[in-house]
């Protein structure tokens, strides 16, 4: 496969490179092990592996449990092998996401299904399943493999729920938040407390580290979902809309059909039934009007508020004031 990839793009917000920088060396070094466990006989799986590297991506939560476990006083090189295994990990959930969703975009890039189809892109997504658990082994932590298949385990039943959810206009906002922590905060609480874990951390520690993975996790998630009513296609990396194209009731529409006029509320539950995009711009005016992108914004900012809260309970150093800064990502994608 090619050299590796530099780690920050030009295009990420400056603290995000700046909080980067702090585990430069870590990140390098987990690209290089990327590149070596996506290597394969198979030319298929080398293929897709290559556009995988190629593809780039903050790595959130390989750098999440990076700094975790740095501010714990962890120093081995170990960590490198969790943060990839992580990534892996992330990135079979994405590939099976995209086959579930029918996506086109993914990181400003067409998806894997959409070159490869559908086929090689779950089976693809296994192969990194099986090769993160290769890994665990290679650490030898039964305590951080508990952590991690519990979570995968829970991963996998939070998307079947959202798929359940389709096309459903009446699904709560209390059923909406325990998808998003599933499917998308689980796996940033992982990383944070398998980071506290690998540093052998107290008790205290690791469950500090558990509740701000999972707090930016769902900060993060809510502003994803925000952003599909209000960010850019460029920008994104995917197309602006693809929830509602998609029949996914999320907060944005969840508040709008709530405090919208009757004929607003059931034009957004017959797109979200019959998975239209006829209407899409009309919807996204009143989303737009109705407060629900301040209120989710809102939601949001008390994530972030709870996972830096939780951070008080770590050592003060600066990977500490790192992870305080990365919390801060979530919020900063739109002003």
């Amino acid at each position: 496969m090619s050299s590796p990839l530099p780690v920050i793009e030009p295009h990420l917000p400056a603290s995000l490179r700046e909080v980067t920088q702090l585990v430069q060396s870590e990140l390098n070094a987990a690209e290089k092990l990327i590149q070596q466990n996506l290597e394969s006989d198979v030319a298929t799986v080398a293929s897709i592996g290559e556009y995988i590297v190629k593809s780039g991506g903050k790595r959130l939560r390989p750098m999440t449990a990076v700094l975790v476990a740095r501010a714990l006083g962890h120093r081995d090189d170990d960590v490198v092998t969790l943060a990839v295994l992580l990534e892996f990990l992330h990135t079979a959930t994405l590939l099976h996401d995209d086959v579930v969703d029918r996506s086109q975009r993914r990181r400003g890039r067409k998806t894997v299904n959409m070159l490869w189809g559908n086929a090689p892109s779950v089976l693809v997504g296994d192969f990194l399943y099986s090769r993160s658990f290769q890994l665990m082994v290679q650490l030898g932590r039964m305590d951080i493999m508990t952590v991690i298949s519990e979570a995968t385990n829970l991963i996998a039943a939070g998307e079947v729920k959202q798929l359940e959810h389709v096309r459903d206009p009446d699904l709560s906002e209390a059923d909406y938040m325990e998808i998003i922590r599933c499917k998308s905060a689980l796996l940033f609480q992982a990383a944070a407390e398998t980071g506290a874990t690998l540093a052998n951390a107290s008790l205290d520690e690791i469950e500090a580290a558990r509740l701000f993975g999972l707090h930016f996790g769902l900060a993060y998630q809510l502003m994803d979902d925000l952003l599909d009513y209000a960010g850019d296609s460029d920008q994104l990396g995917k197309n602006v809309g693809d929830d509602l194209r998609e029949g996914k009731p999320t907060l944005p529409l969840i508040f709008a059909m709530r405090y919208s006029s009757e004929e607003n509320a059931k034009l957004i539950r017959r797109a979200i039934r019959d998975q239209s995009a006829d209407d899409t711009a009309e919807i996204m005016a009143i989303v737009q009007l109705s407060g629900a992108l301040g209120y989710t914004r809102a939601n949001a900012l008390a994530q972030t508020h709870l996972a830096k809260s939780a951070l008080f309970r770590l050592p003060p150093s600066r990977y500490r004031d790192g992870l305080n800064h990365l919390a801060d990502i979530a919020l900063e994608r739109i002003q």
